[in-house]
């Protein structure tokens, strides 16, 4: 797992738990902040994926190319 993926999981865990604290509060604004750091860890962390994938797929066709 590279940074990106696993900053966009530390993110993610952060929202899901201000989002919760928020709900357990009533406290909407904390809710919705939790919310939308929610997201944007979800974002971060497909993102990160999406990059390691290309890099294994580029490295593959690197190994085929050289055969």
């Amino acid at each position: 797992m590279k940074k990106q993926e696993t900053r966009g999981k530390v993110k993610k865990l952060k929202g899901r738990v201000k989002e919760s604290v928020g709900i357990i509060t009533g406290n909407r604004e904390l809710e919705r902040k939790g919310s939308r750091q929610r997201t944007e860890g979800a974002v971060q962390e497909s993102l990160g994926k999406a990059r390691r994938k290309a890099g294994e797929f580029v490295a593959e066709v690197g190994k085929v190319i050289k055969k």
